[in-house]
């Protein structure tokens, strides 16, 4: 077993095959285990559990999620890393890396590879990848229990945020389309090897089915994001640019979904703006 847990063993194991943090990957390995451990524990994985992890680093996360779950995938973009996974995890059986890019791999070979029921995903995401990686997998359509997540503080912040609040957005929509969103444990740069420049939190995303009906997905989905492409704008203005209506016609969309006509997207629960999109897909304006 090789420990990685601890600032000097990691910086010795990356020597050790040549390598060094790659900035471009947004590489900043874990070696907090306190932190590995709660990560671990907040994804709620059973010895019935079937693991997702996407960049795996150096492994102090895939070895603890071994301890508990029955298998573990771990998807590595970077060959280099996927070598050093070779030794820092060879004594745990019940783990497979994957040399692959995860917005690219066939979401179908790494489901069989996961076995093929519901699984549960946990990682310590590259910032730079964060929303894409969530977004394929809440779209996907495979039968995800729960995600559990170490992200940047202003992107779990936009997750799980509220109606009117700043951090409110697109992306909070997205999420609270699909899942329950909590806030789990932050955690400071002083935690990683290198330090990054942000603080970092730990979230669980628990998916369920979807909190609001709506006629079409994509409508849905094209609604929210227009209505925060100009944040500082009304909603006619957004609705108007971002969809290609005349002014007149955004505002009477506004007002067949029973909204007032100088509302704010930032100021809509995730309800109005499916009785939005609803409005817009029947064609009620």
């Amino acid at each position: 077993m090789t420990d990685v847990l601890n600032f000097s063993a990691a910086r010795e194991l990356l020597e050790e095959f040549g390598l060094s943090p790659n900035k471009r990957l947004g590489q900043n390995f874990l070696c907090d285990p306190g932190v590995v451990a709660r990560i671990a524990e907040a994804a709620g994985i059973t010895r019935e559990d079937a693991v997702l992890e996407i960049g795996p680093g150096l492994g102090a996360l895939t070895r603890e999620l071994s301890k508990r779950a029955k298998k573990v995938v771990a998807v590595e973009i970077d060959s280099g890393l996927v070598e050093a996974l070779g030794k820092t995890l060879a004594d745990c059986p019940n783990i497979s890396v994957l040399h692959a890019d995860f917005l690219k791999a066939d979401l179908g070979e790494l489901y069989e590879a996961l076995g093929g029921g519901a699984f549960r995903v946990a990682a310590n995401l590259p910032y730079y990848i964060t929303t894409p990686v969530i977004l394929r997998l809440l779209e996907s359509g495979l039968p995800v229990r729960s995600m559990s997540f170490l992200v940047q503080k202003e992107v779990a912040e936009r997750m799980a945020a509220k109606p009117s609040s700043k951090s409110y957005g697109a992306l909070s929509l997205a999420v609270q389309y699909y899942t329950d969103a909590s806030i789990v444990l932050r955690v400071p740069p002083s935690c990683f090897y290198p330090a990054p420049s942000v603080d970092s939190i730990v979230i669980r995303l628990d998916v369920r089915p979807p909190k609001v009906q709506v006629a079409s997905e994509e409508d849905f989905f094209r609604i929210t994001r227009a209505a925060f492409a100009m944040r500082r704008k009304t909603l006619a203005n957004g609705l108007s640019a971002g969809l290609g209506l005349p002014r007149a016609q955004a505002e009477a969309l506004i007002l067949a979904a029973g909204l007032p006509a100088n509302v704010r997207g930032e100021a809509l629960s995730i309800e109005q703006f499916a009785a939005l999109a609803n409005a817009y897909t029947q064609g009620a304006f």
